[in-house]
């Protein structure tokens, strides 16, 4: 008896089988992930803004906020940080609620979220931003092992011929690059 194993009548496959796969159901793709794990950037803030320090910080998150960021729903086009009363805040992002978040919680896409500093981080940005022409911005928002930080960055706004400046020697290195890419081709 220890030999014989029990057999489905329909299809004549081993009982024991039938049961170690959840119906028959093929797996399910997995998502892919970007690797960087960047959630979003702020491509304009590098645009406008000489960047100068860079700091990562924490963000204080409902769980809906956090769910929408996991499907990558989340633009920081007119983002800024507001330093007030010893504290960073992050106005103007924009995380867009899931249909599927809860309900009894109401969603506000646009709130003001608080970020994550240190006192010795918050003191800096504290003393650069009272200096004419400085400013905090947030650079982009990632995932740090399972936590989501945002990249913070203190900046010095830019003219339009320091824009037009910028853009022209990044369309000479793409040139550039594209120069030394088809040398190699036309041998």
């Amino acid at each position: 008896m220890s030999g014989i194993q029990p057999t489905c009548s329909s299809t004549q496959v081993p009982v024991a089988d039938l049961l170690a796969t959840a119906y028959n159901a093929a797996p399910m793709a997995k998502q892919k992930k970007h690797p960087t794990g960047t959630i979003a950037q702020n491509k304009k803030a590098r645009h406008d803004y000489f960047i100068e320090h860079r700091f990562e910080a924490g963000l204080v998150l409902a769980g809906w906020e956090v769910k929408s960021l996991r499907a990558g729903k989340a633009q920081l086009v007119d983002s800024y940080v507001l330093l007030k009363d010893g504290e960073a805040w992050l106005l103007g992002s924009h995380i867009a609620p899931l249909t599927t978040a809860s309900t009894h919680v109401i969603a506000d896409p646009t709130r003001s979220r608080k970020l994550l500093l240190n006192k010795r981080e918050l003191e800096k940005l504290f003393a650069a931003v009272q200096q004419k022409g400085y400013a905090c911005v947030c650079l982009s928002i990632y995932w740090s092992k399972h936590l989501i930080k945002c990249e913070i960055a203190l900046g010095k706004g830019k003219k339009e011929y320091d824009k037009r400046h910028t853009e022209r020697e990044r369309d000479s290195d793409r040139e550039l690059q594209r120069a030394v890419r088809n040398k190699g081709k036309e041998d």
